[in-house]
C-alpha cells in the first residue's frame, strides 16, 4: 500500500518560515519523481514545485521562487518544502505527490499525500 504522509503544516506569521515534510512508503521512492501541489479554498489544485528522482533537477512556480525550495532525501523516503517569506495567499492544503515525469501537470503524478493545511495571517 503506497502511503504519502505531509507534516508541518500550521499558523505562521506573514514574512515567516515553514518547512514541510513528506514521508513516502509502499514504492520505491527513488525511482519517482516528487512534487508539491497545494490548493487554496474556492481554487483549483496549483503545482508549487518538483524534484527529479536524484535531486539535481527541479522546476519551481514563478509565484514562489526564491521564497520556496523543494528538496529531497532518498535514504529517508522524504521530499522536502522550505517555505520562506510566507504571505497570505500562501494559505492553502499543501499536498505532494509522486509521478514518472518532472513536470507541473498534476495529472501526471500517480501517488497522492492527504494534504497539511497552511495558513499565513497576523
Amino acid at each position: 500500500q503506497v502511503q504519502l504522509i505531509e507534516s508541518g503544516g500550521g499558523l505562521v506569521q506573514p514574512g515567516g518560515s515553514r518547512e514541510l515534510s513528506c514521508t513516502v512508503s509502499g514504492l520505491t521512492f527513488g525511482n519517482y519523481v516528487a512534487g508539491w501541489f497545494r490548493q487554496a479554498p474556492g481554487k483549483e489544485r496549483e503545482f508549487v514545485a518538483a524534484v527529479s528522482t536524484g535531486g539535481g533537477y527541479k522546476i519551481t512556480t514563478d509565484s514562489v521562487k526564491g521564497r520556496f525550495t523543494i528538496s529531497r532525501d532518498n535514504d529517508k523516503n522524504t521530499v522536502y518544502l522550505q517555505m520562506n517569506s510566507l504571505r497570505p495567499e500562501d494559505t492553502a492544503v499543501y499536498y505532494c505527490a509522486a509521478g514518472g515525469s518532472l513536470v507541473s501537470n498534476p495529472r501526471q503524478y500517480s501517488f497522492w499525500g492527504q494534504g497539511t493545511q497552511v495558513t499565513v495571517s497576523s
